[in-house]
């Protein structure tokens, strides 16, 4: 993350324009460092690819990875509090030993909690709602140093959690657990994209990823993530897998979580990579871009009408499906969503004019980019496809009326 000169995110395309990471080692290092700083932006686990942690001129970049960050299980509510540093496999491991689980996790473990859920990440399954979706309650830390707590009784809690870091500093997050189960991971392949029935095949199993590299019609590989407590999917559409496969075509399979139908914890199947293995070098970059569930097959055919565009600087291409929640900022905001996501070669140069590509052909079809990854729409019509976007901004004016927590990316999705 740091190096003798640079600050820069985990994949290296974005170099921040600062002199270090603060890293304060105790909560009143962090009031302190917050309180006396013009602005302040988290950088979480690095694992945005473009300019969303970038504090403006004269603010300061912060982790919280060096606080004591706790996790705080209560078995009676099916609760966890966590704190803003953690990550989602040290809490998933804390939150099993107590025989509970998270609803769902995403592709890696690696990524923070706090960062996550606000932009808006997920894992996959068509009851399954975005990670934010498990947040209960919001603990920020302010412009002055001061804490606020917002719960889902206040009616500012659908603005609190996918809030891209610009209301302040999030010190906590309690989420909602639910019992501990196990789940096994089928992999089918060859899925053709012609006479394609997405319904069916997105609700096969509690979580199901397609995976493509678009350099032919139809699905590579395709994932199912089956809960030992539901019935085993029946998958008459594709043939199964005869040995363990990696998302990326050519790459071996070790770092991925183990598959051929072995039962596991939830934790150790749910996402795609191993927490134990880095699944990549950062060698890459990423789109993502959400839309309502009804397009995706019209979506995915005008896609398949640009593959030969599209399939030159590409690794692999995942579509999932997340649940509509209710957070104003949230790219499943009040819809039912099919998520299409692209892992690209780490060559920007390349790889913008496609990206431009694919949005205009997901143009007709409202789709909404991951706050996170990579993405040229214009800001105003980034704006339009949130009806909150008003409320928000008065959220952010409530909460940081200085204005300490927003920087050019926030700006233009505020309008200013």
């Amino acid at each position: 993350m740091t190096g003798a000169s640079a600050v820069t995110n985990w994949a290296g395309n974005i170099t921040y324009a600062v002199d270090e990471l603060h890293r304060p080692r105790t909560p009143d290092a962090l009031r302190a460092l917050v309180a006396g700083s013009p602005a302040v932006r988290v950088l979480g686990s690095g694992h945005s690819f473009n300019r969303i942690a970038e504090p403006p001129p004269g603010g300061v970049l912060l982790s919280l990875d060096a606080l004591d960050a706790g996790i705080e299980v209560d078995a009676a509510a099916r609760t966890v509090r966590v704190g803003g540093g953690v990550r989602y496999a040290r809490l998933a491991e804390a939150v099993d030993t107590h025989g509970l689980a998270l609803p769902n996790m995403a592709s890696l473990p690696h990524i923070s909690v706090a960062g996550s859920v606000a932009t808006g990440t997920h894992g996959s399954g068509v009851r399954n709602g975005s990670l934010a979706a498990a947040v209960r309650e919001v603990e920020l830390l302010t412009g002055d140093g001061s804490a606020v707590v917002i719960g889902r009784d206040d009616e500012r809690f659908g603005g609190a959690v996918t809030a891209l870091g610009a209301l302040g500093v999030v010190t906590a997050l309690t989420l909602d657990l639910e019992p501990a189960f196990e789940v096994e991971q089928h992999v089918f392949t060859e899925l053709p994209l012609e006479g394609l029935d997405f319904e069916k095949v997105a609700g096969a199993a509690y979580s199901v990823s397609l995976f493509t590299d678009w350099r032919a019609p139809g699905f590579r590989q395709v994932w199912l993530k089956r809960r030992t407590d539901q019935p085993l999917p029946e998958f008459p559409w594709a043939a199964p897998a005869r040995e363990p496969r990696h998302p990326v075509p050519g790459m071996p399979a070790v770092n991925c979580t183990e598959q051929l139908g072995v039962p596991g914890p939830w934790h150790q199947r749910l996402p795609h990579f191993r927490a134990e293995f880095t699944p990549s070098s950062g060698e890459e970059l990423q789109s993502e871009y959400l839309m309502a569930r009804p397009y995706a097959e019209e979506a995915l055919g005008a896609l398949d009408r640009v593959r030969d565009t599209v399939a030159p600087v590409l690794q692999t291409c995942e579509v999932r499906t997340v649940a509509a929640d209710g957070q104003w900022l949230s790219p499943a905001y009040g819809r039912d969503s099919v998520a299409v996501h692209f892992t690209w070669v780490a060559d920007a140069g390349a790889v913008l004019p496609v990206v431009r590509a694919v949005e205009a052909a997901l143009e007709p079809f409202a789709a909404r980019p991951h706050w996170g990854k990579v993405f040229e729409m214009p800001a105003a019509h980034v704006r339009a496809l949130y009806p909150r976007t008003e409320d928000f901004a008065a959220l952010a004016r409530e909460l940081d009326p200085a204005g300490k927590f927003g920087n050019a990316f926030v700006r233009d999705v505020l309008g200013g």
